[in-house]
């Protein structure tokens, strides 16, 4: 039996899938779900379970998830409210930034904080129905769980903005126009496809999966040199480990 009130988690072959587990509130967050998730990567990146290459992300019922669970909101002074902030701040770097690769299967209500959660996975697939809004703006409040920074990276500041003000929604065809989806799939084929990928990405060297999850967002913040620096010493890492050499090699025996 899982240990988790909120969250299924399973592990095959090296591949993690971690099921929000709240149909009936289509896997809205509370923050008893939220600190389960920070528990369940803590434990696959140093515990028991640090041998997963990859993790696949998802939602049970006709959700992915639709965000903070309203319903258990509460009346919070404004400290509170930057301190529970920076706690889905820290869970949400622990996903983005832990090292290993995640990818996550969308359907259904990616809203809000699920919008938020959804964009720390490395790749996205959609099916037909995913939906994705930052109705915040209606609620009378204002984004928490990174999406100024993580969202707006992705789809840009103005159009984030215009989602925020008028409640605009985009579905799955138009998330990959403006850069939220990667792949599209067909209506109940989105966890068939993330488990694709994972598996695909879990025959990488595990040094470079763990560069490329791990450098290439922290590049992205910097400044050209900066970043130009870090590539550099990330690529003196990645190509003089033992793997990068027996992979070359096996690479030009093939060739040969």
């Amino acid at each position: 039996m899982s240990k988790y009130q909120f969250i299924n988690l399973s592990i095959e072959a090296g591949i993690a899938h971690i099921e929000l587990n709240r149909p009936e509130k289509k896997n809205a967050i509370n923050d008893h779900l939220i600190l389960e998730l920070e528990s369940v990567f803590l434990d696959l990146l140093g515990g028991s379970s640090s041998d997963v290459s990859a993790v696949v992300l998802s939602g049970a019922g006709d959700s992915f998830c639709s965000g903070l669970d309203l319903l258990e909101h509460k009346a919070r002074t404004p400290f509170e409210v930057v301190k529970h902030s920076q706690m889905w701040h820290r869970i949400f770097k622990l996903i983005r930034s832990g090292g290993i690769p995640v990818i996550s299967a969308l359907h259904g209500a990616v809203i809000g904080g699920g919008l938020e959660l959804a964009v720390c996975s490395h790749v996205r697939v959609a099916e037909p129905t995913a939906r994705f809004m930052l109705p915040e703006g209606r609620h009378g409040i204002f984004v928490g769980g990174g999406a100024s920074v993580h969202v707006a990276r992705i789809i840009g500041t103005s159009r984030m903005t215009d989602m925020m003000l008028t409640g605009r929604s985009f579905n799955a065809e138009e998330g990959e126009r403006i850069g939220l989806v990667n792949y599209l799939v067909e209506s109940g084929q989105g966890l068939d496809k993330a488990f694709e990928l994972a598996i695909r990405i879990s025959e990488n060297a595990p040094l470079s999966n763990w560069a490329m999850v791990t450098a290439l967002s922290r590049i992205e913040s910097m400044s050209a040199d900066d970043g130009l620096y870090t590539e550099s010493l990330t690529a003196g890492l990645t190509q003089s480990s033992d793997e990068a050499q027996k992979r070359i090699s096996e690479f030009f025996e093939r060739k040969k």
